[in-house]
């Protein structure tokens, strides 16, 4: 199997996404895909999320990352079939696809809730260096569990950024500061984002009185390692129940 295969039979054809989205997405570098997550489907998986920190208590996350004022969780691959859409669903794939040049592989499938007076983060991008454009490896998509709002931690990001050649570093003296350019991502629950991971982006300050919870969908191109070695991690009974493209996408 090859990826043109595997994102066929997962259903990804070439008019999946309308030209324009593909603009959007080419020119802004992030494109807001609603009403992918149905509401029953949004209480599911959060349901099972917050199950699942119960029970891993303070080793949730430790597979890919903790961070201090959220609850994160990770290698969610392996931890309910609900989150199998995460990395099939073919609107999602075919907007990473378009990023990426079609050569994809899951690269990390985990979640973050941002907890009430936290989440702060200082822009950046989820690459080491500047690439030139078009020549992109990693790609993003936010599956949002809350309505994402101006007061509870809304992801920001400097559209167009991942055209620039350059890291927030290299132009600001705060990362963490507000940039004159930066929009933040309204959007009611159940809305996907997939957002270019070169475009400069960063989580805002929850000052509500409740958690800001998504899942992080992220995607790399095959040539590069996963954040999470799917090989090493994956479960036999995941193995049984996921299509030969589903594996494929996950690179096992």
């Amino acid at each position: 199997m090859n990826i043109r295969e595997a994102l066929e039979a997962l259903g990804v054809r070439s008019t999946t996404l309308s030209d324009a989205e593909k603009e959007h997405l080419d020119h802004d570098g992030y494109l807001p895909l609603p009403e992918i997550v149905s509401p029953e489907q949004v209480a599911r998986m959060g349901e099972r999320l917050d199950e699942l920190s119960r029970l891993e208590g303070a080793a949730a996350g430790l597979e890919v990352h903790q961070e201090a004022g959220t609850d994160r969780l990770a290698d969610l691959v392996n931890k309910d079939p609900m989150f199998e859409v995460c990395f099939t669903h073919p609107r999602v794939l075919a907007a990473i696809a378009h990023v990426l040049g079609g050569e994809l592989k899951l690269y990390s499938l985990n979640s973050r809730a941002a907890l009430p007076g936290h989440g702060l983060q200082g822009l950046h991008a989820d690459w080491s260096g500047p690439v030139a454009p078009g020549d992109y490896y990693v790609c993003n998509s936010i599956w949002l569990l809350d309505d994402f709002t101006a007061e509870n931690g809304a992801t920001r990001l400097v559209p167009g950024t991942h055209r620039s050649g350059k890291a927030p570093h290299d132009v600001m003296a705060d990362p963490s500061a507000a940039h004159p350019d930066e929009i933040q991502v309204i959007a009611p629950a159940g809305t996907v984002v997939i957002f270019n991971s070169h475009t400069w982006h960063g989580g805002t300050l929850n000052r509500s009185d409740q958690r800001r919870r998504a899942l992080h969908s992220a995607f790399c191109r095959r040539d590069q390692p996963q954040q999470l070695d799917q090989r090493r991690y994956i479960r036999p009974e995941t193995t049984a129940r996921l299509s030969a493209a589903a594996q494929y996408i996950l690179d096992v």
